[in-house]
């Protein structure tokens, strides 16, 4: 399409929006130039997590960083264990895992195991639009408060309920915690060498990040269907069951052949040389050649080795597949000769599939990280500056935020409670009294 083609077709349009203005008042703001976003995507969005720890939660802070107001609720006395949980900071009640992970939160705090506790919670619950708890089934019943109590006072209400097992099964009642969710989900037999201890697949609670981006999905897809319907509903998911459905084509080849996948080290039985690779400087690596071609282009431009891409050596897959002890040797004490930073030049510039094996250390000094802004630094007046992971995904037009970070105990109870229910100061100080807040 030509030039004058496109303007054509640009002035047609906006002289459209022009004429339907003068019918629809509402559609001028189509005849006028692309503004800044004036809020996210989730202004408006009430939510309450009353869970703990991340698995759960953290579908909160995804939630918070577009824009929904979301309320802490916790215990009087000691708040979300994660408080507790990671690096000690200079605030008595928060960790630096806290700080990063409760992050646009208002604290509120109420004893859920209190009658009174639980009317109250009952009251904003049914001035929310979601809530999200991470306890063992039935335990938000036996308080009141479970999703047939909640669901009278709010029939829109959206609830996403995190267990280990989910709501339901023969183990729905067994405690749930991301490393046995990676065992029981089927991703730990998988990490480690062949014949040795399966290890497990990081020292983060993995599953419990994967449970939670899970539940943000569910939260906005229930969010829809309340839009359309009126109807509320609940969420129910097991930390296993999203570490499960990672596992590619795993259930599908065990149920077609029989085929059981086994721990394959630092490589791949399907592509070689893929792996992780140590160079001279003592830092690692990941190379990945899934073909042919990308092999080639290793062995002849980067490692200046045609002969080992040719067909009568390693030049066809599964000859590479059959010898790929012998390859990744070969490939091993070559990315050995050199620094990291050498090789990387001399692989990006065969265009070779490979990337740094990073530190943290290695993340902080990163261009690629500072130019995607993947690392926040707030300035909190009890800490000082934390830096915290960006918010992802990025939207182009109405990109999430940090406003804070995990707050103190309690910090917005009385606002929240005076502000959105009307509670008056002795109420609130009735409340405190009784360690109802």
């Amino acid at each position: 399409m030509s030039q004058e083609t496109q303007n054509s077709g640009v002035k047609e349009t906006q002289r459209a929006a022009k004429d339907a203005s003068t019918e629809k008042p509402a559609a001028q703001a189509q005849d006028q130039p692309a503004a800044a976003p004036k809020g996210l995507p989730l202004d408006g969005i009430r939510v309450v997590d009353v869970g703990n720890f991340i698995a759960g939660p953290y579908a909160a802070s995804i939630l918070s960083e577009f824009g929904a107001e979301v309320y802490k609720v916790e215990y009087p006395i000691a708040g979300d264990p994660m408080r507790a949980l990671g690096t000690p900071s200079r605030r008595q009640d928060s960790t630096l895992f806290w700080l990063s992970e409760a992050r646009n939160r208002k604290s509120v705090t109420i004893n859920l195991r209190q009658p009174t506790g639980a009317k109250l919670f009952r009251k904003l619950v049914a001035k929310c639009d979601v809530v999200v708890e991470s306890f063992r089934p039935g335990t938000m019943e036996s308080w009141g408060v479970g999703w047939e109590d909640l669901r009278k006072d709010n029939p829109g209400l959206v609830m996403l309920r995190v267990t280990g097992y989910g709501q339901t099964g023969p183990f729905k009642d067994h405690r749930g915690f991301a490393h046995l969710a990676h065992a029981f989900g089927g991703l730990a037999y998988l990490c480690g060498f062949p014949g040795q201890t399966p290890t497990i697949p990081g020292p983060n609670p993995l599953a419990d990040y994967m449970v939670s981006l899970y539940g943000a999905i569910g939260i906005m897809l229930a969010l829809r269907h309340r839009e359309q319907t009126g109807r509320g509903q609940y969420i129910d998911i097991g930390t296993y069951e999203a570490v499960f459905r990672q596992l590619d084509e795993m259930a599908t080849a065990y149920g077609l052949h029989g085929k059981i996948r086994e721990r394959e080290g630092a490589g791949t039985i399907i592509a070689c040389p893929h792996g992780h690779f140590r160079t001279k400087d003592d830092k690692w690596v990941a190379i990945a050649c899934t073909n042919d071609k990308m092999f080639a282009r290793l062995a002849e431009d980067a490692m200046q080795r045609p002969e080992l891409a040719a067909e009568g050596t390693f030049g066809l897959k599964h000859k590479r597949l059959a010898a790929h002890e012998e390859v990744d040797r070969i490939v091993g004490d070559w990315t050995a000769s050199m620094t990291r930073d050498e090789l990387m030049e001399k692989c990006l510039a065969a265009q070779v599939p490979i990337g740094a094996l990073n530190s943290i250390a290695d993340i902080f000094a990163d261009p690629h990280y500072q130019a995607r802004s993947n690392l926040v630094t707030v300035n909190d007046p009890d800490v000082g500056e934390i830096t915290v992971p960006g918010v992802i995904p990025r939207l182009s037009e109405t990109p999430g935020r940090v406003e804070h970070l995990g707050p103190p105990l309690g910090n917005m109870t009385d606002k929240v409670l005076g502000e959105l229910l009307g509670m008056t100061a002795a109420e609130l100080a009735e409340f405190h009294k009784n360690h109802v807040v």
